[in-house]
């Protein structure tokens, strides 16, 4: 579902090794520097703040492996945000273990029935918003140049699926500063996305274009959603 969701870290180093502790015991491997395929870090700087209240959720191969992150982190001295165990209320078969980040972000390894991640290592996301009603409206409107689909929706919460993967926008004290990005085919796609959103009226955050700081054929563009989270489509011509 995601081409890649960014967070910004108050500290690189110790954020870093927070997530290359617990997520190589689900066999997520680093891909390069604070990249865990579709997972990365930034480090906060003027204008772009650290993340606060993010919820994610990573797969774990067996419920054996949920007890394995959770226990690795306790012992390594994370806080712990929720004992492995089973949540009922997310799923008949839903298994969960909770830690926290070293900024106070919610880090989740799950084990359900449904087939493992093959795309990329975000199972889902949670964030939380002023609105849900005025999230779930800006979030439809990317969902066709996204190729993803509102799931379920209740005045609460309101869910995104993809092929693999989902995120929740869910009502309470917003999280700051996350960075989304849905991948494309086209540079064309990136563009009528742009257009789209800008025309309904929400914030650019950067006009469709190159970005080779990231590497040849970066095409991309960016809109604030209601909450002031920066959204990407992308299409990497490769």
């Amino acid at each position: 579902m995601f081409d890649h969701v960014t967070i910004r870290v108050s500290d690189r180093e110790a954020s870093q090794r927070f997530y290359d502790t617990v997520l190589a015991v689900l066999g997520i491997e680093m891909t390069s520097k604070d990249e865990w395929d579709d997972w990365s870090l930034a480090p906060a700087r003027e204008g772009e703040p650290v993340t606060r209240r993010l919820h994610v959720g990573f797969p774990a191969a067996s419920y054996a492996k949920v007890d394995e992150f959770w226990r690795t982190g306790v012992d390594a001295g994370y806080r712990s945000d929720g004992e492995p165990g089973p949540r009922p209320e997310y799923g008949d078969d839903y298994y969960g273990g909770f830690l926290l980040d070293p900024d106070g972000n919610s880090a989740e390894a799950v084990h359900y029935a449904e087939k493992l991640r093959d795309d990329g290592t975000v199972d889902h996301l949670w964030i939380r918003v002023r609105d849900v009603a005025a999230s779930k409206r800006f979030y439809e409107l990317v969902a066709p140049f996204g190729r993803f689909g509102l799931r379920y929706d209740s005045p609460e919460r309101a869910m995104f699926a993809g092929r693999t993967g989902s995120f929740s926008v869910l009502s309470g004290e917003p999280t700051e500063n996350v960075h989304l990005a849905f991948p494309a085919d086209e540079n064309a796609t990136v563009d009528a996305f742009h257009a789209a959103l800008t025309e309904a009226g929400y914030r650019d955050d950067g006009p469709p274009g190159e970005r080779e700081i990231y590497h040849p054929g970066y095409y991309g563009a960016y809109v604030l959603d209601p909450d002031g989270n920066s959204v990407e489509i992308v299409c990497h011509n490769r």
